[in-house]
């Protein structure tokens, strides 16, 4: 079984719209967003669910005010505030670190899971789909980026799947690192701007630290020539394979309107593009 996580080094460059254009393309394959944070390939690909799995990213104090004497060593060793003067628990300000139920006498303090958010395995008209939604303000994202691949290798496995595609986060933090780890390819989209440009080798240096081979391709291609050039120029130097220059159309935006992939909508240029995308893509793969 393959796996192949899009990734960007910053928000908005079109992996998730690459993601769902591929998902129409490829044959016996799984989807995974795992973008918990800001999902948004549900939008596209219209998820049936099938199952729901509630998700605890961490530990909430719980106070038992039977036990409680008010002696106030809560109070004083909350490094977060989450204890009002009234010895009250205040849920949101918890960060589940635990020191007071060490340091509760009367051991009226527990640390229970609290429900972070929660997970789905669904069923698009592509084929199988896992993917989830972090409540707001929890962290823990890598956990449950965890638990949608976890999932969608055991959706590929029971269906006889050969391929996970995975639509992961923005960025070079923790829910990268469990998007990227183990898999066999990992195509970055980026767009040809200074941040772009930078935030592209950030992403680069996190995949070269665990040694995941790498593609790029360039969205937008045709808004900064000049520093599209100079992306390509430097994943030539570093021997990094450049699978498609995509240029600026509005169809991508149209298409997600009408919640279709560029492929569903438009049959023109854009389509066949990323058909030779996508063929570049599973030669990498085949090669790893």
């Amino acid at each position: 079984m393959k796996q192949l996580t899009i990734i960007s080094g910053k928000g908005g460059t079109g992996k998730t719209t690459l993601a769902a254009a591929f998902a129409s393309i490829a044959e016996n394959a799984v989807m995974a967003d795992c973008d918990v944070d800001a999902a948004d390939l549900h939008l596209i690909l219209d998820p049936k669910i099938n199952k729901t799995f509630d998700f605890s990213g961490m530990k909430i104090a719980i106070k038992n005010s039977e036990l409680c004497t008010e002696c106030g060593e809560c109070l004083a060793n909350c490094r977060f505030g989450a204890i009002d003067e009234n010895l009250k628990i205040i849920e949101q300000r918890c960060e589940g670190c635990g020191v007071c139920e060490f340091i509760c006498p009367e051991d009226a303090i527990k640390l229970l899971d609290r429900q972070s958010g929660q997970a789905y395995n669904s069923t698009t008209r592509f084929g199988p789909m896992a993917h989830a939604v972090l409540n707001t303000a929890e962290e823990a994202s890598g956990k449950l980026v965890s638990l949608v691949r976890n999932n969608a290798k055991e959706m590929a496995e029971n269906g006889s799947k050969d391929l996970i595609i995975i639509d992961g986060p923005p960025g070079i933090g923790c829910p990268v690192i469990a998007a990227i780890t183990g898999v066999d390819l990992v195509l970055i989209i980026t767009e040809p701007t200074i941040s772009g440009s930078h935030d592209l080798k950030r992403i680069l240096g996190v995949a070269d630290h665990f040694q995941i081979p790498c593609a790029v391709c360039i969205n937008k291609c045709d808004i900064n020539s000049d520093q599209s050039k100079s992306i390509q120029k430097y994943c030539k130097v570093n021997d990094i394979p450049v699978v498609g220059l995509i240029p600026y159309d509005e169809d991508f935006t149209r298409a997600m309107i009408q919640e279709q992939t560029i492929i569903e909508f438009s049959d023109n240029g854009l389509s066949y593009a990323l058909q030779c995308i996508w063929e570049k893509i599973l030669s990498l793969m085949e090669a790893t």
